[in-house]
């Protein structure tokens, strides 16, 4: 047992090194820039710079000691001089340096700063010290500069496995799951996922258990019943509620039970009364799916001879259900259960936004809306931490649940 776990935890962090990685494409290569994003266009040089370093989205993506910054502007031929570059002519040189030179002013202060130039189609790197650089225009196809730093493994990439883990000279002398502050509140995020996930659990642990209670309840009526009128109805109930949209029936409920009966508030969060309508939601649209699976499960498994010898044996029916049926079903009951977190992250969405609940799946909403995606990074990498933790309780509740099974 002791190294089934050992295993399965050094293939869940590989699962989650592989998340961080996709997120990262994701996130620092395919969103482009966030500083540009936040600030607008019109926002000035030292401020995009500077959010850029707070953010690290001024690092080079995996290696390298060159990075971004605004400190002076770019050149590219063909396009107007933009502000900070201007075009001096020098003709008291000696030929062939004689014409026109380009001279960049430094916008900001910064420490090393270098540049890269593409010069009749060569690339060079040059590194300088002078405040305003010139260079000698003719056949430059582009000048763009670059901050130095000292060590070339101060990446992006680096920054974002230090989110999952880092190290620190001051107790508790280990940062986990720290991913600093969001884009526009500046907010620590670790604060906001407190903040969210109680709202979360107490919304999204009913529903759980509801699907999975009230469906197994179900489901062992209808196999119960099999081929009977209430089989049938309690097939056809949930292929219908299978059927409906999760929008439908929310709007739906918050308009029959919320405006037009006035049984339940369908905005806020100021006590449990608040969560009895968004629950009974959840329950209501994920428990057709469970019926029709559970039902399916228990069918095939009352064909089998040891259900007749128990109840041969003189079992009444409830032993032979709860006590064989249930148990030998145990391993499709936990997979169910377990497959089913996914779909309960994604209700929570839905179920949050419109009842207006300040849980994780609003904050995701919100942070979607204001394009804070430190903050959307932060929600993915947390959901997947949580989807491989529970995988792992999974396996270990296979075991648990058959004897037979042996974890090696």
């Amino acid at each position: 047992m002791l190294s089934f776990i050992i295993r399965r935890t050094f293939y869940s962090v590989l699962i989650l090194l592989g998340v961080v990685f996709l997120t990262f494409v994701l996130f620092h290569v395919a969103a482009g820039d966030p500083a540009a994003a936040v600030l607008g266009k019109n926002a000035r040089a030292d401020e995009i710079d500077a959010l850029r370093r707070d953010l690290g989205a001024d690092l080079p993506l995996f290696y390298g000691r060159r990075c971004k910054t605004e400190a002076f502007a770019p050149y590219r031929a063909g396009e107007p001089l933009r502000p900070g570059v201007t075009a001096v002519k020098l003709e008291k040189v000696e030929p062939p340096f004689n014409g026109t030179y380009l001279r960049f002013e430094r916008q900001f202060p910064i420490p090393r700063y270098g540049c890269r130039v593409v010069k009749n189609g060569e690339t060079h790197y040059f590194e300088d010290d002078n405040p305003s650089p010139m260079f000698f225009a003719e056949g430059i196809d582009e000048i763009e500069f670059y901050r130095l730093q000292d060590s070339p493994w101060n990446s992006q990439f680096l920054r974002a496995l230090g989110e999952l883990v880092s190290f620190q000279p001051e107790f508790p002398y280990i940062r986990v799951l720290d991913f600093g502050k969001t884009i526009t509140t500046r907010e620590p995020i670790s604060k906001i996922l407190i903040r969210g996930v109680w709202p979360s659990l107490c919304l999204m642990i009913p529903v759980f258990l509801g699907e999975l209670v009230i469906g197994l309840a179900l489901a062992l009526v209808a196999a119960a019943f099999k081929d009977t009128i209430i089989d049938r109805a309690l097939v056809l109930i949930s292929v219908a509620g299978m059927s409906v949209s999760y929008l439908v029936v929310i709007i739906f409920a918050q308009w029959f039970l919320g405006y037009y009966y006035d049984l339940f508030p369908v905005w806020g969060y100021e006590g449990f009364g608040y969560l009895c309508l968004p629950i009974l939601v959840g329950i209501l649209c994920g428990i057709g799916g469970n019926v029709r699976f559970y039902r399916t499960v228990f069918v095939n498994e009352l064909r089998r001879e040891y259900l007749r010898t128990a109840a041969a044996k003189g079992l009444s029916p409830f032993q032979v259900y709860s006590k064989h049926l249930l148990r030998n079903a145990a391993i499709q009951i936990i997979t169910r259960a377990s497959a089913s977190l996914p779909f309960l992250f994604t209700g929570s969405l839905l179920l949050e936004s419109f009842f207006g609940i300040p849980g994780l799946g609003f904050t995701g909403v919100d942070a979607l809306y204001n394009s804070d995606l430190q903050l959307l990074k932060a929600l993915v990498i947390t959901s997947a931490l949580l989807f491989v933790i529970m995988n792992l309780l999974a396996d270990l509740a296979y075991a648990w649940a058959d004897p037979r099974i042996r974890l090696e």
